[in-house]
């Protein structure tokens, strides 16, 4: 077998840059981030295979880079050129984003005799839900939920004749896992190990926490439209006021609802309770922030997408109340830390929040169970495992052709 460093890993995302000329392709800074810590990680030699969107418009931090200055190789392609050829060479193992452009690709590896990994994150039922809040047309909504569930049957054979799956979240482990015994659980997340929250960071924070005089510091980080429920927010803040319970909330993020959320705001009378940060920078000032200034995160995600925000904020130290979406109720099972509400309930999530309010030594007690989790789980762990499974799924392959004698190399 081949020494690790040797190993060639073919990586497919479905994310699109956007080219700006034939030396400058520009990205989000966090898919960056994670291809770089991927390529540094990964023993051998790494590709990345993106297409473009020249009209692409992001609303996250991006970056300017030159592909030839990368730690591993980018490559633009178009999904409808991929075969049984751009795996036959260069490639020891192929790691595949479960998008509807690469259902044929576990099909292809198995032609080249390559071993493949599909990487997965929304349920079909995910998938509807975020299709549900852009759709109000009943037809078309009906026609994108069948073209979903069509899409769900490609990606469950493509996954079951996979050499393996992995999933960001436990909701589609528990699907996939059914269908492919090579099945690994993971928890995406940006926060590395020396940004991790300590013990001390709790105790500090609790001083004012069990301070009944204090205010109770709330706060959402996130993208401002319409699928992660922000304007709920505002109800949740209206109603608290309604409740007598003291609060600061803090909303960190921008998009397309911040004006109407800031007209909101005043027309309720919320701006001695209700800030808008803007956008911070995660590293620098939004971890630390939320470390060292928040008492328990507010998140209305109605959908079960597996939103970094989940461990990014765990990672701080900082308890979740959330809507009880897929992922979030997940991750309280796997944790046993934070409170779901029902979904579109900003009332009820209200009148949770003031219980809570009223026992704050739980709130404190929520928050070492949060930070044990996310220790388990920092940027660089999740990665290593990842690798470490992609890795071990390589080695099994070659080992079963090589006893079958039907291994071919591909180097």
């Amino acid at each position: 077998m081949m020494h690790k460093s040797q190993i060639k890993l073919t990586l497919i995302n479905t994310y699109q840059v956007k080219c700006l000329s034939p030396t400058k392709v520009q990205m989000v800074r966090k898919f960056l981030d994670e291809m770089v810590l991927f390529s540094h990680l990964w023993p051998g030699k790494m590709r990345v295979l993106v297409e473009q969107d020249p009209n692409k418009s992001e609303v996250m931090q991006t970056v300017a880079v030159n592909p030839r200055q990368l730690p591993f190789d980018l490559e633009i392609i178009s999904a409808n050129h991929l075969g049984p050829a751009t795996f036959s060479q260069n490639t020891s193992i192929v790691y595949i984003s479960a998008g509807h452009k690469y259902t044929n690709i576990s099909k292809y590896c198995q032609i080249a005799n390559v071993p493949s990994i599909y990487y997965s994150e929304c349920t079909v039922n995910t998938r509807k839900q975020i299709k549900a809040l852009n759709t109000n047309n009943p037809i078309l909504r009906w026609r994108r939920n069948l073209w979903e569930e069509n899409l769900e049957k490609k990606l469950a054979q493509a996954i079951k004749i996979a050499s393996g799956v992995h999933s960001n979240g436990t909701p589609t482990y528990e699907v996939y896992r059914q269908i492919n015994s090579n099945a690994l659980l993971y928890f995406d997340n940006r926060v590395p190990q020396d940004l991790l929250a300590k013990n001390e960071d709790i105790q500090a924070r609790a001083k004012n926490l069990c301070d009944r005089k204090q205010p109770l510091r709330l706060c959402f980080s996130g993208r401002l439209v319409k699928i992660k429920g922000v304007t709920d927010l505002i109800d949740i803040a209206h109603e608290l006021r309604e409740l007598r319970v003291p609060y600061k909330m803090f909303i960190c993020g921008d998009g397309k609802l911040k004006d109407e959320m800031q007209s909101q705001i005043t027309a309720k009378g919320l701006q001695n309770f209700v800030q808008l940060m803007g956008s911070l920078n995660f590293h620098s000032q939004l971890i630390p922030f939320i470390k060292h200034n928040i008492d328990l995160f507010v998140c209305c995600h109605r959908q079960g997408d597996p939103s970094c925000t989940y461990l990014e904020t765990m990672s701080c130290g900082v308890p979740i109340i959330g809507y009880a979406n897929e992922a979030f109720a997940g991750i309280v099972k796997y944790s046993q830390a934070g409170w779901l509400v029902h979904i579109d309930e900003p009332k009820l999530m209200a009148k949770k929040i003031a219980e809570l309010n009223n026992n704050r030594p739980m709130i404190k007690e929520m928050s070492f169970k949060s930070l044990e989790f996310a220790s388990n789980h920092y940027f660089e762990k999740t990665y290593e495992k990842r690798i470490n499974h992609l890795y071990q799924t390589y080695s099994n392959f070659y080992h079963t052709h090589i006893n079958n004698n039907m291994y071919m190399t591909n180097f």
